[in-house]
């Protein structure tokens, strides 16, 4: 489709893209709409083909993974074009081992995971990845968008720099838009996650911006009291926490009270071996010496 109603009137896909890449307007920040149906249409900028428009379908809950993964890419591929990347999507790399998603250049591919995802599966797509020197960024659907509870699932997800600390990518197609979850952290004890949150539209000032984000991390807050409260309920529902740290304080001789402040205070990387199993070991060493 190469034009669509703007503000009631008709545009072409071709003015709206020399719109953008000259700087006057942002990409799929404008209500475009169908002259047919009236329904939503986004701007696809391609460097292989004419600008034009394309159907974005307003998901439900009940919408496929399918259509939210051909979404994102399309989004991710309009918006890395308009910022100056050759992006393309669903190209073979590896002698045909490996299919990346949106290829932004030869060292740098997006993968945008919204179907389950196991661990092994994950590991040989990244070593691929690693073996041909490209660079592999991965951002997830809305079924593994990070909450405050940690999944054994999502671990796979995380990434680490100076800047941003621990992090997390997610996108949301319905609405344009990329997430930024940085400085995240784990509680000692409990799967408690503390994280702070940049949102990013999908054009190309914010692509551009996304580069260069420079944030200032908070330092949070535990609580001694809360902590110990919740491992005394796991010890006392003997769930497989609690029976795990029961029997390493049994073995050791040691009571909740015994520990000191620094196991409950300390804060951990996702999914990190917590520091009460960290100290019983460091313990159980200096005993043997």
């Amino acid at each position: 489709m190469y034009a669509a109603m703007l503000n009631k009137k008709i545009v072409l896909a071709v003015s709206e893209a020399n719109l953008v890449n000259v700087g006057r307007k942002s990409l799929n920040m404008d209500d475009y709409r169908c002259p047919h149906c009236n329904k939503k249409v986004i701007l696809i900028i391609s460097e292989q083909k004419a600008a034009f428009f394309k159907h974005l379908t307003n998901y439900s809950n009940a919408m496929g993974e399918k259509e939210e993964h051909h979404q994102s890419k399309m989004l991710l591929k309009a918006a890395l074009t308009a910022a100056g990347f050759n992006a393309q999507v669903e190209i073979p790399l590896a002698d045909g081992q490996l299919r990346a998603d949106v290829l932004a250049s030869e060292k740098l591919a997006f993968e945008v995971q919204c179907a389950p995802l196991s661990e092994a599966e994950f590991t040989h797509r990244h070593s691929l990845y690693s073996q041909i020197g490209v660079t592999d960024i991965w951002i997830v659907g809305r079924r593994h968008y990070l909450k405050r509870r940690l999944k054994h699932t999502q671990l796979i997800f995380f990434r680490q720099n100076k800047l941003w600390g621990n992090y997390y990518l997610e996108i949301n197609p319905k609405k344009n838009m990329f997430c930024l979850k940085y400085n995240i952290l784990q509680e000692q004890i409990t799967n408690h996650l503390h994280y702070q949150i940049k949102y990013f539209a999908l054009d190309e000032l914010d692509i551009k911006t996304f580069w260069h984000f420079t944030p200032i991390k908070k330092r949070y807050f535990i609580n001694i009291n809360s902590q110990k409260k919740y491992l005394k309920k796991q010890l006392a529902q003997k769930t497989k926490l609690g029976l795990r740290i029961g029997e390493l304080l049994y073995q050791k001789g040691l009571t909740i009270d015994d520990l000191p402040d620094e196991v409950f205070t300390t804060w951990r990387n996702p999914g990190e071996l917590d520091s009460i199993t960290k100290f019983c070991k460091i313990k159980r060493l200096l005993n043997k010496a």
